[in-house]
């Protein structure tokens, strides 16, 4: 459902009321254990739920609402045209005027290929994100020295994602929706926040699937534009689990429903379930 956006999420006031009419949420994230899901092909029949999908997602068919958080990705889905009939959730969405965004690279030496530009006609107002080369590089230095057991390749891979500058020009009337929190959060850890604070009654979620570097990434996407290469190893998920657990921690009032959970973390907090993928399509008759 489409959903009138504001500036950000924040400056709406308490008096916000969210235009979601439904009582439970399903939210995707793209771990493999949710390849048999996807929004073209799947259809919920449960009246009252919405969904929330990250990423690349998109590309598989809608959602109601789209979380992104990496620059990468989001000027992708904003080429797309996605943006202009969908609620899209995008991490540090600043816009700012044009003729500041045409001459933000004055001044600075970066290389053709590091630089992505997205053309809107008529467009008053870009977003400038990115990834400085050199501040990368000093944060690699450091990594390499504190984890030594690490293979300087794949680290290396994976903190150079989305190097250099992304500069996207946007419409007025488009359908994103600026997140201020949480930041440097996971993309599918702040898609379950983000929901949480929707005022729903439960909320499934699909494809959270913990990594790990012995194991290769798990992610459906992987290989494709925007994201790490099908041969990078997996990250530790250490940060993941915690930020989950702040979210269950900070709405108790919602029962939560992890699908096809390869651990059960959390089993000491009340408001956390565990389901199969038979539980949930009985749960939200999806077909």
């Amino acid at each position: 459902m489409k959903l009138i956006p504001q500036s950000s999420y924040e400056e709406r006031g308490p008096m916000w009321v969210p235009s979601f009419v439904g009582d439970v949420a399903l939210v995707i994230g793209n771990g493999e254990s949710r390849s048999w899901y996807s929004p073209c092909h799947q259809t919920i029949m449960r009246d009252g739920v919405d969904t929330w999908g990250c990423n690349a997602i998109y590309r598989d068919g809608k959602v109601d609402n789209l979380v992104a958080t990496d620059a990468g990705m989001q000027q992708e889905i904003y080429k797309s045209g996605y943006v202009m009939d969908n609620t899209c959730w995008f991490l540090e969405w600043k816009k700012i005027p044009v003729t500041i965004g045409d001459t933000f690279l004055m001044g600075f030496d970066i290389p053709d290929e590091l630089v992505h530009m997205h053309k809107e006609e008529g467009a008053e107002e870009c977003v400038v994100r990115g990834k400085d080369p050199v501040t990368v590089s000093e944060k690699i230095e450091i990594a390499i020295k504190m984890h030594p057991e690490l293979e300087i390749a794949d680290l290396t891979k994976k903190m150079e994602k989305d190097v250099g500058v992304w500069i996207t020009e946007v419409q007025p009337d488009d359908g994103v929706i600026e997140v201020e929190y949480p930041r440097g959060w996971s993309t599918g850890c702040t898609a379950l926040h983000l929901a949480s604070r929707e005022n729903y009654k439960e909320i499934y979620f699909i494809g959270f699937d913990l990594s790990s570097y012995d194991k290769p990434l798990n992610n459906i996407y992987k290989g494709s534009e925007n994201y790490l290469p099908a041969d990078t190893k997996g990250f530790n998920s250490t940060n993941w689990v915690q930020q989950m657990e702040i979210t269950f921690t900070e709405f108790p009032e919602v029962q939560y429903y992890w699908v096809d959970a390869q651990t059960e973390e959390f089993k000491h907090f009340s408001n956390v379930g565990y389901l199969t993928k038979d539980d949930l399509c009985d749960k939200l008759k999806i077909l």
